[in-house]
C-alpha cells in the first residue's frame, strides 16, 4: 500500500485518511500477503504517530499560540479518535487471522491486551482527557512572578533561588509558592474533571477502578500493583533512612539547624551553593554535551551530532514555553526531538543526558521493521535515559572534555547521586498517592481529601523536611506533579528504572566497553522482548525487593562518601 508523504498527510481530514485504513481492511490476510500488509499498516501508524507528536510539541513550544492549540484540538476531536478506531479494526483483523508476523510475538500479546481494553465509547473521553491536559499545561505555563522589577518564569525563579543568602532563598520560595497557590482553585476544578472522565473510562471498559484500567492501558504485563506496592515498601525500609542521612549531612553543609523547603530544589533535592554555572548559550551547551558523548561512545556521539545538525533540539527556557523536559519522536523520519527548559545550571546537564538516553533508544530501535515493535515498556525506556546520566558522569570535568572544574564535577556527581537517592522516597509519595486515588475514586474527587493524603505521605516518606507554617504549600504538592494530571500512574517506571540504571552503572565501573555494548544492544530490542529480558540484556535485573535495592543504596552511599571526602 502506498501512503502519502507526511507533509500531505498533515493536511488531510478524516475523509482523506479513512480510505488508507479501508485499503488495509479490504486485503485478505494470508501467509503471502502478510508482510506487505504489515508494512502498509506500520507506515500508516507512523504517519498518525508523527502528526500527533508534532501537534503536541507545537503547543508545548509556545503555550500562548492559540492557533497551534486549535489545530491540536481539531486533530484530537476529528481525526485521532477515528484513526484509533481504524487501528483497532486492523488489530482485530490480524488477531483474527491467527497469523504471526516475524518478530511480532510480544507485540501481538500487547495488541490483544489493547483489543481487550478497547471501547469505542471511550474515544471521545480520551480526547476530553487530552484537552484537560492541555489546560493544565496552560495554567502552569502562565505562572510568572515579579522579582526586582523583572518578570520571571517559575523555572527562572528556581534558578535564582540557588543563592547562599538564605533570606533571599526564602523570599523567592515564598513568592513562587504564593503564585502557585493562586491557581489552587483552577487546578482543583480541573482535577474533578480529570477524575470524572477517568471513572467513566474504567467503567465503560468494564474495569472495577481506573487503576486496573490504566495498568492494562500501560501494558504492564510483567508485574502487578502488588509488586508496585512491594517496591515502595522496600523504599520505606532501606531508602528513607539513607535519605534522612542525606538531609542531615546537607543540613551540616549549609550550617542550618533544620532543612526547610527553601533549602531544597523542588522541595525535595539538595543543590549546590553557590550554583554551578555550566554554560550560557545553547550552542555552548550542545557542543560540550556532544564532546562528552563522543568520549563516552562514538556511536552515541554521532546520534547526538545528527540531532544538532537537524534542529532536533529546543533546550532553553523562555516565557510561554511549556514546563518540563521530554523526548518525543518523529516516526516517519525515525528521529527523536528533545524539549527542555535549560537555564545554564549544572543540573541541566543531567536533564539533557537523561533525554538523550531516550533519543538513543529511538535511534537504536529504528532497524526493527514494524512500528508496532518499537515500544518497550516505560520501565525500560527510563533505564535508557537514567543510565545515560550515570554513564556520562566520568566525563563532566574539563580534563575529560566536559564543562566543569574537577571540584565542580565532583560536586555535580555528588548532587546527582543525592538526587537519585532522594527521588525514591518522593517517587513513593507519588505512587502511593495514585494507588490511593484510584482505589478511592469518590473520596479522591474531593481535592481537600487529596491535600490531606498528600500531606500524610510526605510525612511518611520524607520526614527530614520541616514544613511548619507552610502546610498549604506542602499539602498541594500534588498540584505540581505533572504526571498525576497528564500521565497518571506513569511514575513507578522512574523508580524501577533507576535501580536498573544503577546496576548498569556498577557494571560500567568494572568494564565500561561491555556495559555500553550491552546498553546499546538492549535498546535495539525495542519492544520485542519482555521487561525482564530487556533488563537482563542490559546487564541488570527487574527487581522489587529490599535486598536488591538495599545493595544499590549501599553502593550509592559509599560513592557519596568518597566524593564528600574529595571535596573536604
Amino acid at each position: 500500500m502506498k501512503t502519502p508523504a507526511f507533509e500531505v498527510f498533515m493536511t488531510l481530514n478524516w475523509e482523506g485518511i479513512q480510505p488508507l485504513y479501508q485499503q488495509l481492511e479490504d486485503i485478505e490476510l494470508t501467509e503471502e500477503s502478510l508482510d506487505l500488509w504489515m508494512e502498509g499498516w506500520s507506515d500508516l501508524r507512523k504517519l498518525v504517530d508523527e502528526r500527533y507528536a508534532r501537534l503536541v510539541l507545537a503547543t508545548r513550544l509556545d503555550t500562548t499560540d492559540e492557533e497551534k492549540e486549535k489545530r491540536f484540538h481539531n486533530f484530537l476531536e476529528h481525526v485521532y479518535p477515528s484513526a484509533q478506531a481504524g487501528d483497532q479494526c486492523l488489530k482485530e483483523k490480524l488477531l483474527g487471522s491467527e497469523l504471526t508476523p516475524k518478530g511480532m510475538e510480544l507485540a501481538l500479546k500487547k495488541m490483544q491486551a489493547e483489543a481487550d481494553l478497547f471501547c469505542e465509547d471511550n474515544l471521545p473521553l480520551m480526547t476530553e482527557e487530552s484537552k484537560f491536559g492541555t489546560q493544565y499545561s496552560k495554567i502552569l505555563g502562565a505562572q510568572t512572578v515579579q522579582w526586582q522589577e523583572e518578570e520571571l518564569t517559575l523555572v527562572q525563579v528556581k534558578s535564582a533561588i540557588l543563592t547562599t543568602d538564605r533570606a533571599v532563598r526564602k523570599e523567592l520560595w515564598e513568592l513562587l509558592s504564593q503564585r502557585q497557590l493562586k491557581d489552587r482553585g483552577a487546578i482543583n476544578k480541573l482535577w474533578k474533571k480529570f477524575l470524572a472522565v477517568r471513572v467513566k473510562l474504567a467503567s465503560n471498559a468494564g474495569f472495577p477502578d481506573y487503576r486496573a484500567f490504566r495498568w492494562q492501558q500501560q501494558l504492564r504485563l510483567d508485574y502487578s500493583p502488588k509488586e508496585s506496592r512491594q517496591f515502595i515498601d522496600a523504599v520505606k525500609e532501606v531508602v528513607v533512612p539513607a535519605a534522612t542521612r542525606v538531609y542531615d549531612r546537607y543540613q551540616s553543609r549549609l550550617g542550618i539547624d533544620q532543612v526547610r523547603p527553601w533549602d531544597l530544589m523542588n522541595n525535595q533535592t539538595t543543590f549546590s551553593l553557590p550554583a554551578i554555572q555550566a554554560f550560557k548559550t545553547e550552542e555552548e551547551f550542545t557542543s560540550r554535551v556532544g564532546n562528552i558523548l563522543d568520549c563516552l561512545d562514538p556511536v552515541l556521539g554521532g546520534y547526538f551530532k545528527s540531532m544538532r545538525e537537524n534542529d532536533l533540539l529546543d533546550l532553553m527556557n523562555r516565557k510561554g514555553k511549556g514546563p518540563g523536559g521530554f523526548c518525543t519522536s518523529f516516526a516517519t523520519l525515525g528521529v527523536p526531538f528533545i524539549f527542555m527548559n535549560a537555564v545554564g545550571q549544572g543540573s541541566d546537564l543531567r536533564v539533557l543526558f537523561h533525554e538523550s538516553g531516550h533519543a538513543f533508544h529511538v535511534f537504536e530501535r529504528i532497524n526493527l521493521p514494524y512500528h508496532h515493535q518499537w515500544r518497550s515498556g516505560m520501565e525500560f525506556a527510563e533505564v535508557a535515559s537514567t543510565a545515560m546520566e550515570l554513564l556520562a558522569e566520568p566525563y563532566l570535568s574539563e580534563d575529560q572534555g566536559g564543562f566543569l572544574s574537577t571540584e565542580d564535577a565532583a560536586r555535580t556527581r555528588l548532587l546527582n547521586l543525592e538526587e537519585k537517592l532522594l527521588f525514591w522516597p518522593y517517587m513513593s509519595v507519588v505512587v502511593d498517592f495514585q494507588h490511593w486515588v484510584y482505589e478511592n475514586h469518590s473520596l479522591a474527587s474531593n481535592p481537600d481529601a487529596c491535600d490531606n493524603k498528600w500531606s500524610e505521605l510526605i510525612d511518611y516518606y520524607m520526614p527530614g523536611i520541616n514544613w511548619e507554617g507552610y502546610e498549604d504549600v506542602k499539602m498541594t504538592g500534588w498540584h505540581r506533579k505533572l504526571h498525576i494530571h497528564q500521565a497518571p500512574f506513569y511514575y513507578i517506571e522512574y523508580g524501577l528504572a533507576s535501580l536498573g540504571a544503577f546496576q548498569i552503572w556498577e557494571n560500567a565501573q568494572k568494564d565500561r566497553g561491555k556495559a555500553l555494548q550491552d546498553y546499546r544492544q538492549s535498546l535495539a530490542l525495542g519492544g520485542t522482548a519482555t521487561l525482564p529480558e530487556l533488563y537482563n540484556a542490559a546487564g541488570a535485573n527487574l527487581s522489587f525487593d529490599s535486598d536488591t535495592l538495599g545493595s544499590t543504596v549501599q553502593l550509592i552511599e559509599k560513592t557519596m562518601a568518597e566524593l564528600e571526602a574529595q571535596l573536604a
